[in-house]
């Protein structure tokens, strides 16, 4: 049986927790790596849990932890887990068919973005239900941006007015989110890139600072410190 967050809710949310995270040093999966004393897998399922459009959560664990999973999670919220893949898409796709009948948004979200806010969940949503077939959130770029050849001289700036750097959780109409990867060729880290490939506009919305991605062990503390400063 798949568990259910909120009966009234339409949103499904696959967070893929399968990953290595080789770059956060050698250890456990990434998504049970410790944040202040907690798995960010738990950081970023309870703050998902929080937005009232959630009907169901599903994880994608790795496959020889999934009952440790089910049972780190079980205190958190009403979540699904399912075994994961060896790659994200494979994590994700097994994720999305173990969603239930009635949600008809679903969400994807990394949980390396432990502190992510429910309200991005509910806004990406939101723009879903509002007609959107494919909607990510962005943040603009605000570094410089430099294109370079493979001897590491430059060739141009490239103008960053045209770039985002893109967040999760991202949002789909559930059958445009089925038919990308029942149609997926090469391996993507991106659900949005599946849905490019096959022509659907992707819409973007405005991200948060707080949903920064936890890869390298700088991004782990700077997020301890958010979490002390009441993130």
């Amino acid at each position: 049986m798949t568990a259910q967050l909120n009966p009234r809710g339409d949103v499904a949310v696959l967070v893929p927790a399968a990953g290595a995270g080789v770059r956060l040093g050698p250890g456990t999966p990434k998504a049970l790596r410790p944040l202040a004393g907690e798995p960010l897998l738990v950081h970023a399922v309870r703050r998902v849990a929080a937005a009232p459009s959630v009907h169901t959560i599903v994880v994608a664990a790795p496959a020889t932890e999934v009952e440790a999973v089910r049972a780190l999670l079980a205190p958190v919220a009403p979540v699904t887990v399912v075994p994961g893949g060896a790659e994200r898409q494979a994590s994700v796709a097994a994720a999305l068919a173990a969603v239930p009948a009635g949600p008809e948004i679903v969400l994807v979200h990394d949980a390396a973005r432990a502190l992510t806010p429910p309200g991005l969940v509910e806004s990406v949503a939101a723009a879903v239900r509002d007609g959107h077939d494919a909607v990510i959130p962005v943040l603009p770029v605000v570094d410089t941006v430099k294109e370079v050849d493979a001897a590491e001289r430059v060739l141009g700036t490239v103008d960053r007015s045209a770039l985002r750097s893109v967040q999760t959780p991202q949002g789909f109409r559930r059958s445009v989110l089925i038919a990308a990867h029942r149609s997926a060729g090469d391996a993507l880290t991106d659900d949005a890139g599946l849905v490019e490939k096959q022509g659907i506009a992707v819409t973007c919305v405005p991200g948060s600072e707080l949903a920064l991605k936890i890869t390298r062990p700088f991004d782990l503390s700077l997020a301890e410190h958010l979490l002390s400063a009441g993130a």
